[in-house]
């Protein structure tokens, strides 16, 4: 009688093994999914342009190049923008054919069609060397709201104004935002040396959530002009007018920081000669999340889980049956409460801190289950050295693999 009661009950916890192991293959694959994901917001590496190559011995003496502010000298250009001239079959008796271009003259004087300017310390044709040097702007931004922040799109909408404030005449500005999209501004002053907007649209912003729950995302709003480089317009911050309105709230966060920078900003080669570097103003919201919220909706969780786990420890080894449905239940609600914390956020490339933290749960139940299907590889007479054993050595091993979860 006794043997067949064994039998049954090994019978069950087969049967709960395989039930487990694929709950388990469930959550190494949500892990996985987290570690092989790209993020959608990391742009592709641009390849750098090719300088051209030096020319060979054999070619015509070299031009050397014309130094900035230097008078441009005429030249006679070569017939085709990327051809050599290829000697001429009807050149007159004891003319010498025509030699190719080296490629230093070619720097010099410019390949294409694409104007540049021999003046200046820039060749593109959007440099203004004759504008008799840079206008510094001082820009100010005050947000008077963010809404509909989703950091699943990353993408928040935003409602501000903006002033320019220049040192002398500026000339006439275009201002573009370039991380944003279905953006109006309205001029409400517009003066020679001020210009006053009230600005509302779309915005995007990468995320970082390594440090989730614990995290704090940073919102962007990218500002440059449309046209002048660096040689007519320098932005500059006005960290007196940088700020936030005095009403301002975003739903979940609290602002950590608000701060202004400017800087140069380089597009990759777009045409020949694009040469000049663009004045950009960045304004930064500092957002983290309510750190009582992140604890009770991530970490009391998933503790609360193992403790229930550890429910069976005490469980009389004659009662296999209710000890490993102490911890099966738990596995099933670990992996769905995972998932549920998934679903809430963008795909990335790493591991969360609540990641890491389900990992420490899912080793901390896997464990428990283990002392479970210990008794079955041993004798009878040894289930009460076992059982003490577990519930010795099990409860200080679990908080310390929990406690490696929380600080990894």
């Amino acid at each position: 009688m006794r043997k067949g009661k064994k039998r049954r009950s090994r019978t069950g916890l087969f049967v709960q093994f395989l039930s487990l192991t694929i709950i388990a293959g469930l959550g190494i694959v949500l892990v996985s999914m987290k570690l092989n994901a790209r993020t959608a917001l990391a742009a592709p590496p641009v390849a750098a342009a090719p300088r051209a190559a030096p020319a060979p011995a054999s070619a015509a003496p070299a031009v050397p190049a014309e130094k900035p502010g230097a008078r441009a000298v005429p030249r006679a250009a070569p017939p085709a923008p990327s051809e050599a001239p290829a000697p001429s079959a009807e050149a007159p008796a004891g003319e010498a054919p025509k030699a190719a271009p080296a490629d230093e003259q070619k720097e010099a004087i410019g390949t294409g069609k694409v104007p540049i300017h021999r003046e200046g310390k820039f060749r593109s044709p959007l440099a203004n060397p004759k504008h008799g040097g840079p206008v510094t702007v001082k820009v100010g931004l005050v947000v008077s709201e963010v809404r509909e922040y989703d950091i699943q799109t990353a993408t928040f909408g935003s409602d501000f104004f903006m002033s320019f404030t220049g040192d002398k005449e500026m000339p006439r500005l275009r201002p573009v935002f370039a991380n944003g999209r279905e953006v109006n501004c309205t001029a409400i002053v517009d003066s020679a040396t001020f210009k006053f907007y009230r600005c509302s649209g779309t915005f995007t912003s990468a995320v970082d959530l390594r440090e989730y729950p614990f995290d704090t995302q940073y919102l962007d709003i990218n500002v440059e002009d449309a046209v002048f480089g660096v040689d007519t317009i320098v932005f500059t911050p006005d960290q007196a007018r940088t700020s936030l309105d005095a009403g301002f709230r975003l739903s979940g966060y609290g602002v950590a920081s608000v701060g202004a920078n400017a800087y140069k900003h380089q597009y990759p080669p777009r045409f020949d000669r694009d040469d000049l570097y663009v004045s950009r103003y960045k304004f930064t919201i500092g957002l983290d999340r309510f750190a009582q919220s992140a604890a009770f909706s991530v970490y009391v969780p998933a503790f609360i889980i193992v403790l229930i786990s550890l429910i069976g420890l005490w469980v009389p080894p004659g009662e296999l049956e209710v000890r490993s449905n102490a911890g099966a239940p738990m596995l099933a609600a670990a992996v769905l409460f995972h998932y549920s914390l998934i679903q809430a956020l963008p795909m990335t490339g790493y591991l969360t801190h609540a990641d890491k933290l389900m990992l420490g749960v899912y080793v901390s139940l896997l464990l428990n289950m283990g002392t479970t299907w210990g008794f079955m590889l041993v004798e009878e007479e040894q289930y009460d050295a076992l059982f003490r054993f577990f519930r010795a050595w099990v409860p200080p091993l679990t908080f310390l693999i929990m406690i490696m979860s929380v600080i990894a």
